[in-house]
């Protein structure tokens, strides 16, 4: 038996792994460390320093534009060498900082020495090194960084991953249109539709769900201490900085942060809007959800087939298996994902008076939650490309199912008043097995017109789709 390890003490082994994907914590930078590289950049670690060097560099030109006699306006090499900072941003520079980190103990003062340190031999910046950071309360800089890693994390992967999957639903409610399939309400057969309208069932939901993260105002503040301005004034009373914080988080990048302003708050921007911006995301994934388990649920019936990949197992003893695993993926991560947004979404807009920290380690996990979603996006865009729909199975569905048509022949005896429609209908079907010839003798006998006669006649569970592909085509 291992006997026991002390609290905090690493094993051996333990301490001289080297950190890679198989050692990884979190899948996200292990076993999925491939699918989300495009999201690294922005919710990384060294995503967030990025984006604090950014702030900072955009305060401090928008600053020595503000007419100060103390702070002339920096030059257009010294402009164009601080932009440097921020646009050629590496590794490097992040790990620097996380030396410096080590003595600072506190990483937005990291930061600010780091900027500093990049100063060296220019004396125009030496000079002027003191209003790096001038004024601000390190949350001034740190959610407005959030803001900027939410922005690109939102804008340059979320919201493309997700359009992937839209896209690839609207192209099978357009393919699919007027395929017919058999639809199950309580898990009983109902009224055919066909399976381009269920697809576009879903488009609809999710471009509606997908205007409303992409619509998310993010906000940023920029205030001191305690969002009064108290520092500032100190310093140039007259001065209006509530208009040139603004102007600083309104103006477009790379000059400013092309942020929206909030003029209201404590020392913490309230984050309202990134509980509104996870309350979106984890509403669409809602959504997937109920797709992955309707696909799932189809694959399960044969209506879809899998494409195979060479060399694939889906079972370790039944090689006959095909499982629809990039839909079980997907709902599993789908799930991962909302239990972290709206944790955030609860837990951000709270805060104890005028700041507490409770705020800080929970946004250190923003990647993960959007990492998450990635991910299952990407799984629900290769599931949707395998798939291969199978008509002939749809076909033989509805030709056993033709119990679904006692609805149209009630909905015409009623039309031409039969009394007892329905209760006729229910007598002839409820719980039994129906067959076409059954429903033609009882046509036969009605009391309606003739050519509504044969117009029932005629029908066949297959062509009893009212506008489904119609509807279908229109997404």
């Amino acid at each position: 038996m291992r006997p026991n390890t002390p609290p905090n003490t690493t094993t051996p082994a333990a301490g001289n792994a080297a950190l890679s994907p198989i050692s990884a914590l979190s899948p996200l930078d292990g076993r999925y460390a491939g699918r989300l590289a495009a999201l690294r950049p922005y919710m990384s670690e060294q995503g967030y320093m990025h984006r604090r060097v950014q702030v900072e560099i955009a305060w401090f030109i928008t600053l020595s534009d503000a007419g100060f006699a103390e702070f002339k306006p920096l030059s257009s090499g010294a402009r164009t060498y601080l932009l440097g900072l921020v646009k050629n941003f590496s590794a490097a520079d992040a790990t620097a900082i996380k030396e410096i980190e080590k003595t600072t103990n506190h990483d937005v003062k990291a930061v600010e020495y780091w900027i500093k340190s990049r100063f060296e031999a220019r004396p125009e910046l030496e000079k002027a090194a003191e209003f790096v950071h001038f004024a601000c309360t390190s949350e001034d800089i740190n959610n407005t960084s959030h803001a900027l890693q939410l922005k690109g994390g939102r804008d340059a992967v979320l919201l493309p991953a997700l359009d992937g999957v839209i896209a690839k639903l609207r192209e099978m409610a357009h393919a699919f249109a007027a395929v017919p399939m058999l639809s199950r309400t309580h898990g009983q057969t109902a009224s055919p539709t066909t399976v381009g309208k269920e697809m576009a069932n879903v488009v609809v939901r999710l471009d509606s769900a997908r205007n409303k993260i992409a619509a998310v105002k993010l906000m940023g503040k920029m205030n001191g201490a305690v969002g009064n301005y108290n520092a500032h004034m100190s310093a140039w009373p007259d001065f209006d900085w509530e208009a040139f914080s603004r102007q600083v988080i309104e103006t477009p990048e790379p000059l400013g942060l092309g942020l929206t302003f909030q003029p209201y708050s404590i020392q913490i921007e309230p984050h309202d809007y990134m509980a509104e911006l996870f309350d979106a995301m984890a509403r669409t994934n809602t959504i997937l959800i109920d797709l992955s388990r309707d696909i799932w649920g189809y694959v399960s019936q044969g209506y879809f087939k899998q494409r195979l990949k060479e060399g694939e197992i889906g079972s370790s003893t039944m090689p006959h298996k095909v499982n629809p695993i990039d839909f079980e993926n997907a709902e599993g991560n789908l799930g991962l994902a909302n239990a972290l947004l709206k944790h955030l979404s609860e837990k951000l807009p709270i805060s104890r008076w005028q700041r507490d920290l409770t705020d800080s380690t929970v946004l250190r996990n923003m990647g993960v939650a959007l990492g998450y979603a990635v991910l299952a996006y990407h799984s629900l865009g290769v599931g949707l490309g395998k798939l291969e729909l199978n008509e002939e199975r749809l076909a033989a569905d509805l030709d056993a199912s033709w119990e679904v048509l006692a609805e149209p022949i009630q909905t015409v005896m009623r039309r031409f008043g039969v009394s007892g429609a329905y209760e006729k209908l229910k007598e002839v079907t409820r719980g039994k097995t129906v067959t076409a010839q059954a429903l033609h003798e009882l046509i036969h006998s009605l009391e309606i017109p003739q050519v509504e006669k044969d117009r029932l006649l005629a029908m066949t569970p297959g062509s009893y789709v009212g506008k489904a592909a119609e509807l279908a085509q229109r997404v």
